[in-house]
């Protein structure tokens, strides 16, 4: 009929392959964390561990690489056509190990911040940000342990893995989506932290802040995108009770 022939068509159009976008998605990735390592760099004095505005400056550089962009790439990492025959351990282990790096990254992170704090005497914990940005990085490593013992330790029995699995999937996005947030949020606080006296007004819109706001959209765009991917049904790695499946 017509209309599933137009119904056929506009499937078509959206049906992206799956290598080409990543290879997009892996570009805005690293354009993040160019800009955010730019705006720090640029704008922000760069970088030390002497306990000043420099030493802050890891934590937006650390975070964006590491709870949004390998973050990111960790929770695709199954959806990998290659990984959908063979042996599934070694993609396991691919998955948790940039998990972990991305975890190592963020608590480096959140060092920063506090060892900026605390020297300049700055009390700790009292925005919205700090308590999102904490909350998802207590959620992130509850995540990664279960994730470890379910499916990387050999004992968990196969029910148990088949129960835990659609909440592992389900925290996977969700932690990504807060990460977005709390970077989003983040950078805004920064800038009305940075753009007031002796600078030129936030609302004024000077370079920084432009550069800085469009840092946040692509962060957004990225969160959102992966997302997306992980949701495509056409893309989830084929579901089986093999041996292979439950090793």
């Amino acid at each position: 009929s017509l209309a599933h022939r137009c119904h056929h068509r506009s499937t078509a159009m959206l049906d992206v392959p799956f290598l080409p976008f990543c290879a997009f998605l892996g570009t805005l990735g690293l354009l993040c964390v160019a800009m955010v390592g730019t705006w720090c760099q640029h704008w922000r004095g760069g970088f030390s561990l002497d306990g000043s505005s420099r030493t802050f400056n890891w934590h937006p550089v650390l975070m964006v690489t590491g709870l949004v962009v390998l973050y990111g790439a960790a929770a695709l990492v199954y959806r990998i056509p290659n990984t959908w025959s063979g042996p599934k351990l070694p993609w396991k282990v691919l998955h948790g190990s940039l998990a972990l790096g991305a975890f190592i990254l963020t608590v480096l992170g959140l060092a920063a911040v506090f060892c900026f704090h605390n020297s300049q005497g700055t009390p700790n914990m009292y925005s919205l940000h700090s308590w999102m940005g904490l909350g998802t990085v207590l959620l992130f490593s509850c995540q990664w342990a279960a994730g470890f013992g379910e499916f990387l330790l050999p004992w968990a029995p196969a029910w148990l893995r088949a129960l835990y699995k659609p909440i592992h999937v389900f925290f996977g996005s969700t932690i990504l989506l807060l990460s977005v947030a709390s970077c989003a949020s983040g950078i805004n606080e920064k800038l009305f932290f940075s753009l007031k006296n002796g600078t030129t007004a936030y609302k004024l819109l000077p370079a920084e802040a432009v550069f800085a706001n469009t840092l946040g959209l692509l962060i957004l765009i990225f969160g959102v995108l992966v997302v997306a991917a992980l949701a495509r049904p056409s893309w989830k790695r084929p579901d089986s009770d093999s041996l292979d499946s439950r090793q």
